[in-house]
Parts: C-alpha cells; sequence; structure tokens
C-alpha cells in the first residue's frame, strides 16, 4: 500500500480549509483517511499561523516511506518537526492569541431587577391560612392529603 501524505479540502465556498492526512494513494482527494496530521487554514490573518502540524507523527510517515504532495512537502518543510519557520509560527500564533484576548470584551453586567412583589403576597396568604385553620378548625386542601 502506497501511503501519500496530501491535504484534504474542507470548509465552504470562497472559506478553505485544508487537513493534512495520510491518505492510500489510490483514494481520492477528499476521500477515506488512515490519519490526520495537521491542518491549514490559509484564510487566517497571520501568515506563519495558517499550518500547525503533528511534527512527530509526520516524521514516523515519512520514516515508513509516505511521499508528500506538492503543498504537503512545502508545509512540512516550514512547519514540520524540524522545520525553517518554527519560531516565527512561535511568535505569529502568541500574536493572534493577543489580539483574540483585546479584541473580545465581556458584555456588560444587567441591572440587578427589584425582588417581585409577590413575596408579601405569598406570606399575608400562608398567615390567612394559618389564622383560618386556628379560628374555624377547618382543614385546608393542602391538609387533606393523608
Amino acid at each position: 500500500m502506497a501511503v501519500r501524505i496530501r491535504l484534504k479540502k474542507m470548509g465552504r465556498a470562497h472559506r478553505p480549509f485544508f487537513r493534512l492526512c495520510a491518505i492510500d494513494q489510490r483514494s481520492p482527494r477528499d476521500g477515506r483517511v488512515i490519519e490526520e496530521l495537521g491542518q491549514y487554514d490559509p484564510m487566517a490573518p497571520e501568515t506563519d499561523a495558517r499550518a500547525i502540524l503533528k511534527g512527530e507523527r509526520i516524521s514516523y510517515w515519512l520514516s515508513v516511506g509516505a511521499q508528500p504532495s506538492d503543498k504537503a512537502g512545502v508545509l512540512i518543510k516550514k512547519y514540520g518537526e524540524n522545520g525553517t519557520h518554527l519560531e516565527q509560527q512561535k511568535a505569529a500564533l502568541e500574536r493572534l492569541a493577543q489580539r483574540k484576548n483585546y479584541e473580545w470584551t465581556p458584555p456588560p453586567a444587567a441591572p440587578a431587577k427589584p425582588a417581585k412583589q409577590e413575596e408579601p403576597a405569598a406570606e399575608e396568604a400562608a398567615a390567612s391560612e394559618e389564622t383560618a385553620a386556628e379560628a374555624g378548625g377547618e382543614e385546608t386542601p393542602a391538609e387533606t392529603t393523608e
């Protein structure tokens, strides 16, 4: 079985997203996958944060004879286990994480709502039931459930 390391296209129209996968050579591009080895998002705002790969697994597949496609080979060379752009990638991922934290602000807390006026009415109803039971000696419907 000949194994290739290819990009499997996902996403939607005008918003591509790829997964780097080990695939049997006879399978179609978006077909059954042996193992997912990373991801590539060409729409990410930071160029060096676009590819996130599992370097150890890629090294394994290359050691057993898997052949990368042209684009996958470029990504492996830059961002693989011993890639040439690993430091730039780390810095880009940190900048991206900070950027998200700075843009997002929690919504303001809602003002506290005043308590409903039903509580005093409930207390009055309970007090009137107690006085009625003491005065009349009649059982209330809640007390007849024996």
